[in-house]
């Protein structure tokens, strides 16, 4: 059985990691590079960093600070914000990254995750959806969840299987930053739909959550940041939690 992946996520603003509720009240959580160094010891799979606000200010996102991850941590990470082309990409991976997320530029452009894919094979691309239930159902939102779409979460999720990303980073605004818990239902039919991994995104607040997204949500991964930047949950105790529930966890 594969194992299964805890990841903390790190959003940028300003170079300084911060985290909100609902996508808004941003508070600040330290330094990125020392976070990454932290988790990388703790036993985190993997890190995520988002530039939270590339999109919307129409910046690149920051290469300098992915060569000093890159620099200082030893396990796989993946880089998201202001990312809309072949040669923002190439940057990235250059400087360090292991996988790029991208997320408003592939809705605006969905022929941009063949290009990527073409040029540097599924396993680096992972596309990013921000998604909120309105009316019972779930629509896709833009630009750090400030533009909303008609456009299904769903249909979008499958989409961006056939045009051959390798991996869903699914958020659900309505969880984001509450810890009440992920959006296992959406989780567990995105799962049933869709042959590649899915990480599970919001919502995050004890452990409990994680073995419930895991088992209910049939998430591949689970990403969460304040509960790990404040220290309300550590990385070990939590992967040993798990592995007491026959969750597999790599230690």
């Amino acid at each position: 059985m594969l194992t299964k992946r805890i990841i903390p996520c790190l959003d940028i603003k300003n170079g300084r990691t911060v985290k909100g509720i609902n996508f808004v009240d941003l508070r600040d959580a330290g330094d990125p590079v020392e976070l990454a160094q932290r988790y990388a010891k703790e036993g985190a799979d993997e890190l995520v960093f988002l530039d939270i606000s590339a999109t919307e200010e129409e910046r690149k996102t920051l290469a300098d600070l992915v060569k000093r991850v890159a620099e200082k941590v030893n396990i796989p990470f993946t880089v998201g914000g202001g990312i809309s082309s072949v040669e923002d990409v190439s940057v990235l991976l250059y400087n360090g990254a292991d996988k790029i997320s991208i997320n408003s530029s592939a809705v605006k452009n969905p022929d941009l995750i063949n290009q990527l894919v073409a040029k540097f094979g599924s396993q680096c691309i992972v596309v990013a959806i921000d998604a909120k239930r309105i009316n019972n159902t779930w629509k896709v939102h833009l630009v750090g969840g400030k533009v909303p779409t008609e456009i299904d979460l769903f249909d979008w999720a499958k989409e961006v299987e056939d045009r051959g990303a390798g991996e869903i980073l699914f958020t659900s605004m309505d969880h984001d930053g509450t810890k009440n818990g992920f959006a296992n239902e959406a989780l567990a039919q995105l799962s049933e739909t869709l042959n590649i991994p899915i990480i599970a995104s919001g919502g995050a607040g004890n452990m409990d959550h994680f073995a419930d997204t895991f088992s209910k949500g049939k998430a591949d991964a689970a990403l969460a940041a304040s509960v790990f930047h404040f220290k309300e949950i550590e990385i070990r105790d939590l992967k040993n939690y798990l592995l007491e529930r026959n969750i597999p966890m790599r230690l």
